[in-house]
């Protein structure tokens, strides 16, 4: 029986009851096993932090699976060797070196508010993010804003993260080893569907239709017009 909703309509609260009083009792014994053994997940998980987008809804994973890391975009920072607060560079170098995930994807999706801002601008007071929207600008189009363009633009923002993932040292000694395979998605909220990069294609194909749920390495990158999104 669930308990009675808190004073006031507080809906966090009454999430967080219902998690303890049903989720939770079901779901006991693979949390106790996971604090009793550690976590081993087999997948990193590099999405943007847009509400639509899901991990555990994609995926259908469970609790200890995926490790996750979100940001604005969906981007990769350079390794570049600097110091600083590099949220996702140390969330990408625990995943591989301590965690030893065998898989990384690198998940956009469509109408990215991230990739819209890199066309548009961003308020002024938005420095941060002025800054962290320069790591998506190698993959913008040398063209007005338009519905193709922001679909373009997303899938190529994908592409060139995981090329910087290949930058990693220590990723891309596990991927020349075999040990670690990178998959980047473009997931599409309105049909429900995810599009996974195939290199051998050269583009994204349906999950649907596709052969695998992504290959690679990646670069370079060229389009089925004969564009190459990096250098």
């Amino acid at each position: 029986m669930n308990p009675s909703p808190p004073a006031g309509g507080d809906e966090l609260l009454t999430r967080l009851r219902d998690f303890h009083a049903d989720y939770f009792p079901r779901h006991q014994q693979r949390f106790q096993d996971l604090v009793a053994n550690g976590q081993h997940p087999r997948t990193l998980f590099i999405g943007c932090s847009d509400s639509r987008l899901v991990p555990y809804l994609l995926t259908g994973a469970g609790p200890g699976e995926l490790f996750i890391v979100r940001n604005v975009g969906a981007l990769i920072p350079p390794y570049d060797g600097s110091r600083g607060w590099h949220g996702t560079m140390a969330a990408i170098e625990f995943a591989v070196l301590s965690l030893k995930v065998e898989r990384i994807i690198v998940c956009g999706h469509s109408h990215c508010g991230a990739v819209r801002a890199a066309y548009e601008g961003v308020p002024e007071e938005a420095r941060a993010l002025r800054v962290w929207l320069e790591l998506v600008q190698e993959a913008l189009l040398p063209v007005r804003p338009s519905p193709e363009a922001q679909w373009r633009t997303e899938q190529r923002s994908v592409v060139l993260q995981l090329q910087r993932l290949m930058d990693y040292p220590m990723v891309r000694r596990a991927v020349e080893a075999g040990t670690l395979s990178l998959h980047g998605w473009h997931y599409v909220i309105e049909d429900g569907e995810v599009h996974v990069f195939d290199a051998a294609a050269g583009g994204f194909v349906a999950a649907s239709q596709a052969s695998s749920s992504g290959t690679g390495p990646y670069p370079p990158y060229v389009e089925h017009d004969g564009q190459i999104i990096a250098d």
